[in-house]
């Protein structure tokens, strides 16, 4: 219970920069439910006077006063809705930029262990989810406190012994969610934990609809959602039993509450206790107090969703980040880059995969650095790049640990093209400029002849303007390649990493990736993570890395072009 309190403290935490307009959907909660309640009053009243055969020219002020009542009330109403939906909807952007902060902070790993489809499912289900919490549950959970207080207030005022009756009804109605809330926070869990995963597996089935059908496993994988969609069933199956459960329960116990009046007021009407012309009102004020309360118990008994959709999304949100984002804003003095006795763990695993590495590479150089696959290359890219930092050892541009440098200065000092390019679902030239949104055509054009790619691009129907297709289906892979390597060019960084860019091309594509580090030689301190002797020729120098650390440092490698 203690961490689902957590979660919805957490939600309710969110709001702390919308104080007025919370208090201005309180306040509009309150102002509808009581204008409710006193039209339905001020009809009670009015039917009672009339059964009683009172004179018409006595009823016209009461039905101008309902008349009037009803417009206002009516007013208050849609002034709630709209306040407490414009709250909501702001909280709820406010919730799904704070989860895409959480992701960003998080990469490259994955957050909490969490695939794809899980992740997605919390940015976009759960967040929306929350709009039940922010609309619909914290201006009626006060309005349900405070006007059945009224109503019954009202009611002792009529018939106390009425009002004695009732109030045990109301709190142990108020208390029912109270009753099953651990089953509610567990099957909340379940259900929203199987969602996710048939989210994950849904997506994952999208995208792998060719290797499925080359390996003749589409048959299998189908079964595979079906067995994940019975899960999911079940799981809401049991939310569903648990919920209707609560839902009896209050109505039987409203039902109780209503056999306990009538036997109260047929007592009072026996002793002379009560007059007649007062039951309307009595009904009504009876209904006012127990209404609000069995509406939010309700509501109440989809907390166990609402609790484990805040928990997922606040773990998230309080994503630390993998490295500290606080360094000065003064660019070193040159791009040479120097690794220092770099030694780096990943926590799951007991062995250091880096062990003592050190090398330099001067301004304008190529370096080649090659080893066994698992030998830690990437890793030494992703740390060069600052997805994570050393556990000890340091690594510097020019004269400046990186360390020192913010994320923003150091991607503009060092960029990177992967062995897996992604690419979205935008234009050739989209794509592209996502290394320099403010860059010109022309500088997209340029990039893209330093990449070797502009020929290619002018064979394309719509030549820039192109659709890649989602991640980038529409292009080959030695294509998305040399868009890859456009989109690095055009950040200008003057220090590039090539991880096995050239791994899985074709002879063709591969020469032209060679012609666009040929035409990149002394103008970008590069690092080549590649195996490929053809690659290697390119470089400079090639360093060996081998059980974590740098074995050799042989000076050239084969005549490279000039």
């Amino acid at each position: 219970m203690r961490g689902h309190s957590t979660g919805i403290l957490g939600l309710i935490r969110q709001m702390s920069g919308q104080r007025k307009v919370l208090a201005l959907t309180v306040l509009a909660g309150i102002v509808a439910q009581g204008g409710t309640l006193a039209s339905l009053t001020l009809a009670a009243w009015l039917t009672g006077v009339a059964i009683c055969g009172a004179p018409a020219s006595d009823l016209l002020p009461l039905i101008a006063g309902l008349a009037g009542q009803v417009l206002f009330t009516a007013a208050a109403r849609w002034w709630q809705s709209w306040i407490s939906h414009f709250l909501a909807f702001t909280l709820i952007e406010k919730l799904q930029m704070r989860i895409f902060d959480g992701l960003e902070r998080a990469a490259p790993a994955t957050v909490l262990g969490q695939r794809t489809g899980e992740l997605a499912a919390i940015a976009t289900h759960d967040a929306e989810l929350m709009e039940r919490f922010y609309a619909h549950t914290l201006a009626d959970y006060v309005g349900a406190m405070l006007v059945p207080a009224a109503a019954l207030a009202g009611l002792y005022a009529v018939a106390p012994p009425l009002a004695w009756v009732l109030a045990p009804f109301l709190l142990l109605v108020a208390t029912v969610p109270v009753w099953l809330a651990r089953y509610a926070a567990r099957q909340g869990k379940q259900v929203m934990r199987e969602l996710g995963q048939l989210n994950a597996d849904t997506l994952e089935f999208i995208a792998g609809q060719r290797e499925l059908a080359v390996f003749g496993q589409a048959e299998a994988f189908v079964q595979r959602l079906l067995q994940r969609t019975r899960t999911l069933g079940k799981a809401q199956q049991h939310y569903g039993v648990r919920s209707g459960l609560e839902q009896a329960a209050i109505d039987l116990l409203s039902a109780a509450a209503l056999l306990a009046m009538i036997f109260c007021i047929l007592s009072l009407l026996a002793k002379g206790e009560l007059q007649p012309m007062l039951l309307p009102l009595i009904v009504v004020l009876a209904s006012g107090a127990l209404l609000p309360i069995t509406e939010v118990t309700q509501t109440a008994s989809q907390w166990g969703e609402l609790r484990a959709g805040a928990a997922r999304i606040l773990a998230i949100m309080q994503q630390r980040a993998r490295v500290l984002d606080q360094g000065i804003s003064v660019a070193p003095s040159n791009t040479r880059l120097r690794v220092e006795q770099v030694h780096f763990a990943y926590h799951h695993r007991s062995r250091p995969v880096l062990q003592g590495v050190s090398f330099q590479v001067e301004s304008g150089e190529i370096v080649a650095l090659v080893g066994a696959s698992g030998v830690g290359k990437s890793t030494l890219g992703h740390l060069l790049l600052r997805f994570w930092d050393p556990d000890s050892g340091a690594i510097y541009i020019g004269e400046r640990d990186i360390r020192t440098l913010p994320l923003a200065t150091l991607r503009q000092l060092i960029t990177w093209v992967p062995q897996e390019v992604s690419l979205f679902a935008g234009s050739v030239r989209e794509n592209i400029r996502l290394g320099n949104p403010q860059a010109s055509d022309q500088q997209v054009a340029h990039a893209a002849r330093l990449a070797q790619a502009e020929s290619f691009i002018a064979a394309l129907p719509l030549g820039y303007d192109t659709l890649c297709g989602e991640r980038g289906t529409r292009l080959s892979g030695g294509q998305r390649q040399r868009i890859a390597i456009a989109r690095a060019l055009l950040t200008n960084a003057p220090i590039m990493i090539f991880d096995e860019a050239s791994s899985s091309l074709d002879n063709e594509n591969e020469q032209a990736v060679h012609q666009a580090l040929d035409s990149l030689r002394h103008q970008r301190t590069i690092v080549l993570i590649a195996h490929r002797p053809a690659t290697l020729q390119r470089a400079d120098r090639v360093l060996v890395l081998e059980d974590g650390q740098i074995k050799t440092h042989p000076h050239h490698t084969t005549q490279h072009p000039s």
